[in-house]
């Protein structure tokens, strides 16, 4: 699996912005894909993931019910929905795949098998 971010820019705070990351590889649909960002100075920062069948999403309470994770199978698409940017939302933005293993919560990189490059998400407050 192959994974390209875009959607990244510049917004004011209380703005949003929509990420999204396209996939290519057939079994797309069977992955868990994941957002996580980073930030200059700290440490890679789970966002959140949605599960195969795009019923099941799970966020870090730092962006819960700000950040909405949908995906498209059709299209081979994940996107995150970013309302009520902050400042502190400032940060690289990545989007990972996941093979579906068992026990595994998908809340941590190492969970991930697959990574996107990166998308640059600057909120000016």
């Amino acid at each position: 699996v192959q994974l390209q971010a875009s959607g990244g820019g510049l917004v004011q705070a209380g703005g949003s912005l929509r990420l999204s990351c396209a996939a290519s590889g057939r079994t797309f649909s069977t992955y868990v894909m994941g957002w996580f960002r980073q930030a200059p100075g700290k440490e890679r920062e789970f966002v959140g993931h949605i599960r195969w069948s795009a019923d099941s999403t799970y966020y870090a309470d730092s962006v819960k019910g700000r950040f909405t994770i949908s995906r498209d199978n059709a299209k081979n698409t994940v996107y995150l929905q970013m309302n009520s940017l902050k400042a502190e939302d400032t940060a690289v933005y990545y989007c990972a795949a996941a093979e579906v293993r068992y026990g595994s919560r998908w809340l941590v990189g190492n969970e991930y098998d697959y990574w996107g490059q990166g998308t640059q998400v600057t909120v000016s407050s």
